[in-house]
């Protein structure tokens, strides 16, 4: 564990240092609050004993400091006091100390608290990786570990704004398996799962490092392009699409005999600026039109440029 130690005496500093290196801990240390505030920005330690009446930034605002930057990470903070007065001790508590000790320091005391600031930070390391494991399930569809719409709405919005401040395109492409609903009645609901999960391997291997590849929701896939224009979107269906159609899964209940896709772009361009709901409106009617034309296609909407169709494979 590392221990920052701050305290203007020399003496009561040597101590404190000596006793935590004795517990096993890695010690830095800090001649004063405004010091012990830099070495904490750039350590991070596990722990602080700090002094309370330091010149400068006291140990109270030091408490106060590392309370109001800690984001999943804890910090487990002891502060010294030479008189341990009971409102010395509430002041402290307040600002956001965990635990007090009073001078003289006694290293078999300090010894204790570190041992229980080992306990209590090791525990809040746990629960942070609890809550990025969970935060990370709750963005992330369990069939094809692509993201899901929750990620979706957040990324597309913020990409959106980003995009109209930049003056920058992009485009989106919502796409489905077609007849799906007979392929699970002719294969299974097992071979269904498998072979979304193939789509979805297959797309997220298409696309470059900026795009995204999102599970819509059903057999559908909702890609973003961004800095794309609705041409561009198109090249790079006629890629991903021929790229599905290399996997050659088989489904009787389609045409072409293999699994393939159908799918419509949109855009937000300069002369095309739209909330988000509305592209997405726009990218379900050009998904819609490539299906009324016959599936294994890709359409792009009519809001921002003509409707073109990439029929299979040309």
């Amino acid at each position: 564990m590392r221990v920052l130690v701050a305290d203007d005496d020399y003496g009561s500093r040597l101590v404190a240092q000596a006793a935590v290196e004795q517990s096993g801990h890695e010690c830095i240390a800090a001649a004063d609050g405004a010091a012990a505030w830099e070495l904490y920005q750039r350590h991070r330690p596990q722990a602080v004993v700090s002094d309370l009446e330091m010149p400068g930034m006291d140990g109270l605002a030091l408490c106060r400091a590392i309370r109001k930057a800690e984001t999943d990470s804890y910090t487990y903070l002891v502060l010294v006091t030479s008189h341990g007065s009971k409102e010395a001790v509430v002041a402290g508590m307040n600002a956001g100390a965990d635990d007090y000790m009073t001078k003289p320091l006694d290293p078999f005391t300090l010894h204790t608290r570190l041992l229980v600031a080992e306990r209590v930070t090791s525990l809040h390391a746990d629960l942070a990786r609890y809550r990025a494991a969970l935060a990370e399930q709750a963005r992330t569809d369990p069939l094809t570990k692509l993201r899901n719409r929750l990620t979706l709405a957040e990324d597309l919005e913020q990409l959106r704004k980003t995009s109209e401040h930049a003056g920058e395109k992009f485009s989106v492409v919502l796409c489905d398996v077609d007849y799906f609903k007979r392929y699970n009645d002719l294969y299974g609901h097992q071979a269904g799962d498998a072979a979304l999960r193939a789509v979805a391997d297959t797309l997220a291997k298409q696309v470059r490092q900026s795009d995204g590849v999102y599970r819509f929701g059903g057999e559908e896939f909702l890609i973003v392009l961004p800095r794309q224009s609705p041409s561009g979107a198109r090249a790079f269906m006629g890629r991903a699409f021929e790229a599905v159609r290399r996997l050659g899964i088989a489904h009787t209940g389609n045409p072409p005999g293999i699994l393939t896709l159908s799918g419509g772009i949109a855009a937000c361009t300069d002369n095309h600026r739209v909330s988000v709901d509305t592209l997405l409106n726009e990218a379900d009617l050009a998904l819609y039109s490539a299906k009324a034309a016959g599936r294994n296609r890709v359409m792009v909407s009519r809001a921002p440029a003509e409707s073109l169709a990439l029929h299979g494979g040309t």
